[in-house]
């Protein structure tokens, strides 16, 4: 027989299935992906549906550069966690507004992997409530033309990883200042995200409900009632917090992991113009030049030479920069508006 997700089989037919239901009980956005993953690579036997949530975090995906889908000065100043997950797309935000799903099943014939098999069942359960919800393009939900999910997977084995967001009752504001970043500054091979009109389902539904009702309804509606409750063993639990520790919580996975990329960052300080032009690769400096109207009295490249090698990372930037004094080389730039134009902070001028 086909394997399922529920009660929907990969072809369709509908085939009552016990799904194992569990909960990370965290709100850390690096617990609940080093969660999902163990999960994924090591319960590797039946139909498995989680559901979590993120608290004020931006999560971007496999294959993007970081520093390209993160506005670093307002994650910073909202005290923002960022994170990348293991599955490809573009980067969302998330909030305890945001409802998280994942589904870890069998792939099945690999060939015949859809997007579809696992967002028919969340469609099929906003549609129960009242909304006109439909899946569009690639991997989104909308309702009313607006996106209230983004989906992605990811494959382990014979196994298969189907992940996505429901915007119940988000903040649009924070969604949009984080993730909001000026696209003169860089110039990469990643992938680039693609910004819809989104909208919160608690807008939508004809009668009002809170996120605990609404997350007490979508476990029953995702498993078609047909679910059992579980949780790992703590031998299990200390293995996620390793993993989150050593890999999710690191800036070689949010950082590092960044595609190569060219960027350009120009400012305007008290103490003249600068402009920094970096070649970087897995988040390391490889080469960097910088130019302005800023009264240096040496050569910059002792400067220049040291920051080749140093991660784009404020502490690291700073390491080096302190190294020098920095006023016979930029002037009455300080090193920390060199360091936040290095580090991409602050806006294109």
């Amino acid at each position: 027989m086909p394997p399922t997700i529920g009660a929907y089989s990969l072809i369709g037919k509908v085939r009552l299935r016990m799904v194992y239901y569990l909960e990370t009980r965290s709100t850390d956005p690096y617990y609940n992906l080093a969660f999902e993953e163990y999960v994924l690579t090591h319960r590797t036997e039946g139909d498995y549906l989680l559901l979590w949530q993120n608290d004020n975090t931006v999560v971007v995906g496999r294959n993007q550069n970081t520093a390209e889908e993160i506005n670093a000065d307002f994650v910073e100043a909202h005290h923002i966690r960022v994170v990348r997950r293991g599955t490809g797309g573009g980067a969302v935000y998330h909030d305890l507004g945001n409802l998280n799903y994942s589904f870890i099943t069998d792939a099945g014939e690999k060939e015949k992997l859809s997007f579809a098999r696992f967002t028919e069942p969340v469609v099929k359960a906003l549609c129960e409530l009242g909304l006109p919800a439909s899946a569009s393009g690639r991997n989104d939900i909308l309702v009313d033309g607006c996106k209230v999910s983004g989906t992605a997977q990811r494959l382990s084995g014979d196994r298969v990883l189907h992940h996505g967001t429901l915007l119940f009752d988000s903040d649009p504001s924070l969604v949009a200042g984080a993730l909001t970043v000026h696209p003169e500054k860089f110039r990469s091979k990643s992938a680039k995200s693609v910004r819809a009109r989104i909208g919160n389902i608690r807008s939508f539904l004809r009668e009002n409900m809170t996120l605990p009702a609404f997350w007490d309804y979508l476990r029953t509606a995702l498993a078609q009632g047909a679910f059992q409750e579980t949780t790992l063993t703590e031998e299990e639990l200390r293995e996620v917090q390793r993993l989150r520790d050593e890999k999710y919580a690191t800036w070689d996975w949010n950082y590092g992991k960044s595609p190569a990329y060219d960027m350009v960052n120009h400012r305007r300080f008290a103490g003249g113009t600068l402009e920094v032009h970096m070649n970087v690769r897995n988040g390391v400096i490889r080469e960097i030049a910088f130019s302005g109207d800023f009264l240096s009295r040496r050569e910059l490249a002792p400067v220049t030479e040291a920051l080749c090698g140093c991660a784009v990372e404020p502490k690291s930037v700073d390491r080096v920069l302190h190294q020098f004094p920095l006023e016979e080389y930029f002037g009455t730039i300080t090193a920390e508006e060199v360091r936040d134009t290095v580090c991409n902070r602050g806006g294109v001028e």
